[in-house]
């Protein structure tokens, strides 16, 4: 009877986290004064260079791939939480060159057997101009709908296996323990921010 609460609590509290970690984003009908928002904007993008700079110190090759890429997508924390029901969410930024081209947020949600919370890294190449602007173009756009996303593997030998680096779009998706390899990124929806 005891495990049966301790289930049922947990439950709820893994579902109040996803209505909030859902409702985390900045849309249109934003109150955030300029300076809030600009506050936001270079948290986002500190975080950011951090997280390309840990993929570029761990993964062999990555800096090159990433240098090839027409657009690059960064979400530096992207927390998933669940029990039976999940979600995650979190927010990013868009550069092309060395510009910044705009802040997006990532949500999805999920039913299946999940329990727990974590946080990763998810970083998006486009490594076509046609793939960079039907996202840049899109009003939403959702992994798997939209385009197909592959995710870059590391080969025994410690570099990247080129052999999932010929997709128009691709991605790493990082945890604290490092690349994730079998994961799928279908119906992971994105969505720009109005910062």
């Amino acid at each position: 009877m005891q495990t049966r609460r301790q289930f049922v609590r947990a439950s709820v509290v893994a579902a109040a986290l996803v209505a909030v970690l859902s409702g985390c984003s900045t849309t249109g009908n934003s109150p955030a004064t300029p300076e809030a928002n600009n506050s936001r904007k270079q948290s986002i993008d500190a975080a950011a260079d951090g997280t390309l700079s840990r993929l570029f110190s761990t993964v062999s090759g990555s800096r090159e791939l990433v240098g090839k890429a027409q657009g690059v997508l960064v979400f530096p924390s992207v927390i998933q939480a669940g029990v039976i029901v999940g979600g995650q969410h979190g927010d990013g930024v868009l550069r092309v060159g060395t510009r910044t081209s705009g802040y997006y947020s990532v949500s999805s949600a999920s039913v299946g057997a999940q329990l727990g919370m974590q946080s990763k890294s998810m970083v998006y190449l486009f490594m076509t101009q046609e793939a960079l602007d039907k996202f840049v173009n899109s009003n939403g756009w959702s992994a798997g709908a939209d385009a197909s996303v592959a995710i870059v593997k590391v080969g025994a030998n410690g570099q990247i296996d080129t052999t999932t680096t010929s997709h128009p779009v691709e991605a790493f998706v990082m945890t604290n323990s490092g690349l994730m390899g079998d994961i799928s990124l279908s119906g992971t929806k994105i969505s720009r921010l109005d910062l």
